[in-house]
Parts: C-alpha cells; sequence; structure tokens
C-alpha cells in the first residue's frame, strides 16, 4: 500500500515494512529456525506468558464468556422433547442441525468439487457443550449433505473453533509417504519402489548446511520491531515447535481430491477448564474425518483463553500466516510457519475496538474495492462476545495494511458487520473460486441461543455472503454485503408490482407461507414541504414494509426520509419473549436522500436484510407465533414512489422436515 497520505481525511498510512530485503530475510529466519526444529531435535519452545484472566472459568467447562450448560453434571439427561415448534422454526434454504446444537462455522474450504461446512457442535443435546466438529458438504452452497463428526470431544478437551487448509505439498509430513510405481522415476536400480521425500524433508535437507553459528538470517534492526518484543536471547520473536515425532503411518485415501502429495489439514483449539491450545490434525479421506498429530499441542501457550486459529497461506511472504485470538486480553496474535507444525510468533494487535469480555474468531483476509478492478486492502475481523452494542456478540471489522508480519488499521474507526445483534463468528471459505470472499456466521446471540422455542435442534446459519469494499456518500471505506448464489433460488415473480403509493395508504399481498421469499425494492419518499414533527408520521415522511397475520402479530422494516435511516421492529411477534431479546433496531443509510433500496429474505425464523445494495446488513431471529400471511406497504404523511420491486418464492433446499 506504501505511504499514503488521505488527504479527504488527514491521516497517513505508516509506511509498509515488507520490502524485499526484509520479507526475505525474515523467511529465511523462519526456515532456518524450523529446520533447526527438524534437524536438530529441538523440544517444545513454551510461551512464558500467564493466563491474563480477570474471570474465573468455570470448574466444568472451558473458560469462555457463554456458559456450557451440556457439561454439567447430568446436562445430558437434560429430557428433549421434539415439539411444532421444531418444524414451524426449521428453515427451508439455511443450514441447521437435524439434532443437537450448533454455533460457529469451522474449517470452511472448497477442495475443487465440493463446499466443505465443518461446524461447533454438540450432537447430545440442544445445548451448547461437549463440542466436535459436526460436518456438512455442499456443490452449491445451499443444498447439504450431511457427513459424520469430522473432530471428537476427547479426553484432551473440547474441540473448539478452528480452520481447515489445504496442505497440496505435504509441507506439513504428516501425511504418508506416497511410494512411486516400479516403473516410475525414482525407482532403484532393482526396480523396487522408493519413498519420495516430502517437501519438507527436501527443506531440511536443502537448508541443513546452512544452520551453523555463523548464519546470517537475523532480521535487520530488530529493536525497532516493537510487535515481536525481540531481545538478546530470542532475536527473531518467540518460536514455538512440537517435539520431533514419528510420521503417521495410517493409510492415506484422498478420495474426492485431486492427486496431490498432501490434502486437507485442520487447524483448531483444544479446550479444558485448565488450558486453551492449538492441535494439527490431518484428512485421510477428503475431509471427511481428521487424525490428530501424535505431537499435539502445535502452539501452546499456557493460556485459558487462547482459541480459533484461522490460517491461509502469504504469497508475499511466502508462508503460512496463523490469526488467533488472546480472548481475555483482547489481542490477536499473528504466528507464521512454512510446515503448518512449527509457529513463529510475529506480532500482536490490539487491544483495540469495543471493550466487551471475550475476543474470539479473528479472520484476516485481502477484500477488493468496487469500481478499482485489482486494488485490495486488509480487512481484520474480530469477532466480540458480549460487548455489542445491541448486547451480547458482535462482530466488528478493521480496514488496515498487512505485510505479512503485522496488521496496522489505516485509522482508527471500526465497523460492525451487523446493525442487528444474531450474526457471529463469522468465517471466510479458503479456497474459494475465483478469489471470492465468501463466509458464513452463525445465526444466533449468547445472550438467548439456548432458550429459543425449537427444542430438539438449535443453531442455523447465515446465507452464503459476498464481501467487497465500498466508498460511502461520505468517503469512508466500509464493507458490502450480498447473499451470494441466491439467484439459481428464485422461483418465478409474484404478480405484485406497485408503482406508486399515496400518502396516509398502502397496498397488501398475499405471502407463500410455510416457504422462504425474498422481496427486493427501491423507493423514494416524495419531498415534504412542511417537514415539522408530526406524530409518530416522522417529519419527512415514512415508508413501511409490514408483514402480519390474522392473529394481530407483526414483523415490520421501514424506512424516515428525514434521517435516512432504515428500522427495524420484531416487537410484535408473540413467539419467544426473553429480557435479552431485544426488539427494535436502526441503521443509517445515505445521508439527506429520500431514496432507498433494501432486499429481504424471509425464511421460518430466520430474517436477513441487505439495504443500500448490503452496506448496511442486519441479521435477526423472528419468532412468530403464526404464520406471516400479508405484505403490507405503507406511506405515512408523504408518498412514495417504487421504482423496481420483486417478490418471489424460494426453493427448498435443506432436505429438512419443515412446516411447508
Amino acid at each position: 500500500m506504501g505511504n499514503e497520505t488521505h488527504k479527504d481525511q488527514g491521516i497517513v498510512s505508516p509506511p509498509d515494512l515488507a520490502t524485499e530485503g526484509f520479507v526475505s530475510s525474515r523467511r529465511r529466519a523462519l526456515a532456518s529456525l524450523l529446520t533447526a526444529g527438524a534437524v536438530l531435535g529441538v523440544g517444545r519452545a513454551r510461551g512464558a506468558e500467564p493466563a491474563h484472566s480477570a474471570i474465573p472459568a468455570p470448574k466444568d467447562q472451558p473458560n469462555n464468556a457463554h456458559a456450557e450448560p451440556a457439561n454439567h453434571p447430568g446436562g445430558a439427561a437434560q429430557p428433549v422433547v421434539k415439539t411444532q415448534a421444531d418444524y414451524f422454526y426449521r428453515p427451508n434454504i439455511h443450514y441447521s442441525p437435524s439434532t443437537g446444537f450448533m454455533n460457529d462455522p469451522n474449517g470452511l474450504i472448497f477442495d475443487g468439487e465440493r463446499y466443505h461446512l465443518y461446524y461447533q457442535y454438540d450432537p447430545f443435546s440442544p445445548y451448547a457443550g461437549r463440542v466436535h466438529w459436526g460436518h456438512a458438504t455442499s456443490t452449491d452452497l445451499y443444498t447439504w449433505q450431511d457427513a459424520p463428526i469430522a473432530i471428537d470431544e476427547t479426553p484432551a478437551g473440547e474441540a473448539y473453533t478452528g480452520c481447515v487448509v489445504m496442505d497440496r505439498n505435504n509441507v506439513s509430513g504428516l501425511f504418508p509417504p506416497k511410494t512411486a510405481e516400479k516403473t516410475s522415476v525414482g525407482a532403484g536400480a532393482s526396480g523396487s519402489a522408493v519413498s519420495v521425500p516430502t517437501a519438507t524433508q527436501e527443506a531440511v535437507r536443502a537448508l541443513a548446511p546452512k544452520m551453523g553459528k555463523e548464519t546470517s538470517d537475523a532480521p535487520y534492526a530488530p529493536e525497532a520491531m516493537s510487535a515481536l518484543k525481540p531481545n538478546a536471547d530470542k532475536p527473531f520473536g518467540t518460536f514455538y515447535a512440537p517435539e520431533a515425532g514419528p510420521v503417521a503411518s495410517a493409510n492415506a485415501n484422498t478420495s474426492g481430491l485431486p492427486p496431490m502429495a498432501g490434502g486437507m489439514i485442520a487447524l483448531y483449539t483444544r479446550a479444558t477448564p485448565q488450558k486453551q491450545s492449538q492441535y494439527i490434525a490431518w484428512s485421510p479421506d477428503g475431509g471427511n474425518h481428521f487424525i490428530d498429530y501424535d505431537q499435539n499441542p502445535a502452539l501452546d501457550l499456557n493460556m485459558t483463553s487462547f482459541r480459533d486459529p484461522k490460517v491461509f497461506w502469504h504469497d508475499g511472504s511466502q508462508k503460512w500466516v496463523m490469526v488467533v485470538a488472546k480472548s481475555r486480553e483482547h489481542r490477536i496474535a499473528f504466528f507464521g510457519s512454512i510446515d503448518l507444525k512449527h509457529w513463529m510468533h510475529l506480532s500482536d494487535f490490539g487491544p483495540a475496538g469495543l471493550f466487551g469480555v471475550d475476543y474470539e474468531c479473528p479472520n484476516l483476509l485481502e477484500v477488493e474495492i468496487e469500481g478499482q478492478k485489482g486494488v485490495r486492502r486488509w480487512v481484520l475481523f474480530v469477532s466480540v462476545n458480549p460487548g455489542g452494542p445491541q448486547g451480547g456478540s458482535v462482530t466488528q471489522y478493521f480496514i488496515g495494511n498487512f505485510d505479512g508480519e503485522r496488521f496496522i488499521p489505516e485509522n482508527t474507526v471500526i465497523g460492525l458487520t451487523d446493525f442487528a445483534k444474531d450474526s457471529y463468528a463469522m468465517q471466510v471459505y479458503n479456497d474459494f473460486p475465483e478469489n471470492k470472499a465468501v463466509y458464513f456466521a452463525w445465526f444466533g446471540n449468547w445472550q438467548y441461543c439456548e432458550e429459543v422455542p425449537n427444542r430438539s435442534w438449535r443453531g442455523l446459519m447465515s446465507l452464503p455472503r459476498e464481501m467487497s469494499l465500498r466508498h460511502d456518500d461520505m468517503n469512508w471505506l466500509r464493507l458490502v454485503q450480498r447473499p451470494y448464489g441466491l439467484a439459481a433460488l428464485r422461483q418465478p415473480e409474484m404478480p405484485f408490482k406497485p408503482t406508486r403509493i399515496q400518502a396516509q395508504s398502502g397496498v397488501q399481498t398475499s405471502l407463500p407461507v410455510g416457504q422462504a421469499f425474498e422481496l427486493s425494492l427501491t423507493a423514494t419518499v416524495d419531498e415534504r414541504v412542511n417537514a415539522q414533527p408530526d406524530g409518530n408520521q416522522g417529519r419527512a415522511g415514512r415508508f413501511v414494509i409490514v408483514f402480519s397475520n390474522s392473529q394481530g402479530e407483526s414483523l415490520s422494516i421501514g424506512f424516515d426520509a428525514f434521517s435516512g435511516q432504515l428500522w427495524l421492529d420484531r416487537g410484535n411477534l408473540h413467539g419467544f419473549s426473553q429480557p435479552f431479546f431485544t426488539e427494535r433496531f436502526s441503521t443509517p443509510l445515505i445521508a439527506n436522500s429520500r431514496r432507498f433500496n433494501v432486499q429481504i429474505i424471509v425464511d421460518a425464523c430466520a430474517l436477513e436484510i441487505y439495504a443500500n445494495d448490503g452496506l448496511s446488513v442486519g441479521t435477526a431471529l423472528i419468532y412468530p407465533a403464526n404464520p406471516l400471511e400479508t405484505l403490507s406497504l405503507e406511506a405515512t404523511n408523504a408518498g412514495a414512489t417504487i421504482h423496481e420491486i420483486r417478490l418471489c418464492g424460494l426453493k427448498k433446499t435443506m432436505d429438512r422436515p419443515t412446516a411447508a
């Protein structure tokens, strides 16, 4: 990004530290350290950091800000009775588990043929606890096939959030070495097969002669790099390496994947009440299940709140980068590796942003700026729980630069991914086609997710969302989110095409009951000459979208032309009530503009709102006691012109029993 001056904001970006010489030097240092661990048998290097937690962890669950009732004595014995609510609130196009409790998406990756969705899962009861990795696969991100549990809870702890990467060249050395056929190149003189060395073994062989005391791989000016905290004993930063161990010898069968030396690697957190550390596991069967590395943990700081690794390949510095949360310290740590097993600390980011209790589920990626083909910015996402402005869970983001070592925000502004409160723990897909930035988020909030009215299953995912960046009307760079691939689900449009609504009037139509549907419209509210307060009519007119039923329930989404704000009101739905189940939300759109557009998806208990072409997004659980049957478009004390409108049903994709 270089040293850029943003005249419109009076902000000067810090200089880019990733010069070619610096990156090359740092990479050589990293490679040499990792090779030293492999060649010289370096033992585990443990961080000396104590567990910085002001809140003691419950004795029967790992240290986090949400309760895990399923871990309590007798938790598994709580009766689960399937009721009508389990069918009525079951989504048609959003993924939900068949039974049990689901939260964070994990391990999102496209393997070349299938999209994998792993997730935090208690298969035994509809409450958080006893966390495994559930698994489903899809070819379109909507039609999902359930798969067996991929990672189990074990005596080593619960399987908390993590990621999956494709280790194509077996740089980890975890996959059993392939053997060549008798007629292949590399066969011995006798024609017998010989082992083909892994990429890690080749690196060790190449770098071993350079491991003497005279090595010059140290990065320049380490004393100037405060984020790395170098000292005389650790000029490269803290280095972490599992003890050398034998390569797993299980039979490799990467069925469903293209031919490759390696395969799919999971990096995730094992959590106990005493400690959270990062584990690595490999899959012998294309991601259906994973086998833990026998020298785990791969990264251990002796902390009780250290979790949720997200790993990606950084081209600029030619290494794997891990972003992981030091949750109670409100820091995001960055580590580097060339073999996925040995990790060196690079820097920390934070504390920054919202206060909250726990920082969780970090993601770091480059996102393209709209209208500037090929121009991207780095975006760091950090989930916070509790501590959201609306209460409970929230995800914040920072826009800035990443040089392979550290993330530096380009200003002091933070953004939130959602103006409502039911989108959390988002994770971006690795290896998505065309390098698109697509993610899933958990559709829920820790304040009430274990109390919602459906009993035999709890938890669902958002729709897949594609991200970009856009300069708003005040020239701030902001996140844009749109549903990905939804067009393929649209059924023929319903014959509802109003173009004009007079003041103090409205129009109505019937809704498809028991089916997911989409409403998209663009409208302009008339200018009101005497823009004075007018009770609940609004000073300059309001346009209101109402979903209702004959029992008197209603869900409203409205636009106030005077303030240029959008609101959501779920307070007149009677299927669920709880002290933290906030009823109303709002978001600013474009100042001094009476025009707006909105895309609304309603799917049983799921409501998603994308306003102003994805610049403002609201994700909310909704629980009407009876089906919503009618759509009304209303104008208050100023008329409105509807420029575009589309109302259509959405084809059911989930093989689950629903109300339809």
